[in-house]
């Protein structure tokens, strides 16, 4: 069930829904904050922390591994935080290099400062902000669309083409199986596809 007035869990969304609202973001800067929470399933908060070198090597060239430094993370259920590293992978490098800043700012520190407060990052809910309004101008806004959306929408889109459990874990950096589970997306038409395979 997807989320009605902020209740319940982040719609999970295929492809061309992704499509969809990647096309109605109005600039650059909130198309690669997208495409890095569409290809790496990473939380907003902390993306909107990345520093520059977190993504990108020297003259903008995308890292073959994007890091996300524990300090920047969410801290799992008994409190710890433990860095993630996400493999850059075709698709995500082609997105990274299309969207790089430009080179205006050479000093700048964040991937995506503020444009309100001088020297800091924006935001999580500046970058929720635009999110809603792109869901809006796409015809979307009758579903639960959230931040969280982009990131239970990337670990199903695994688990559905055959990732197990325990890969998963690996790739998203969730310490408990539980939980991560409870990201999963219960495709019933899938299930049932799945049983009449096995008793066939």
């Amino acid at each position: 069930m997807g989320k009605n007035n902020r209740f319940g869990q982040a719609e999970i969304l295929n492809d061309a829904e992704l499509d969809r609202i990647f096309k109605h973001l109005k600039n650059r800067e909130h198309k690669l904050f997208f495409a890095i929470a569409r290809y790496s399933g990473e939380r907003f908060g902390a993306i909107a922390k990345l520093k520059i070198s977190d993504v990108y090597g020297p003259g903008y060239v995308p890292l073959d591994e994007l890091t996300f430094p524990a300090n920047i993370r969410k801290a799992s259920p008994n409190g710890d935080r433990s860095t993630r590293q996400v493999m850059v992978f075709e698709r995500f490098a082609e997105a990274l290099t299309i969207y790089k800043p430009r080179d205006r700012y050479p000093d700048l520190l964040w991937l995506f400062p503020s444009s309100i407060k001088e020297g800091k990052h924006i935001s999580w809910s500046a970058a929720d902000k635009w999110l809603r309004a792109a869901v809006e101008r796409a015809g979307l806004s009758h579903r639960g669309i959230s931040g969280h959306s982009l990131r239970r929408s990337f670990i199903t889109k695994l688990y559905e083409s055959g990732m197990d459990i325990h890969q998963l874990q690996q790739v998203t950096g969730h310490k408990s199986i539980s939980v991560l589970q409870k990201y999963i997306g219960k495709n019933p038409v899938k299930l049932k596809e799945s049983m009449s395979k096995i008793f066939a």
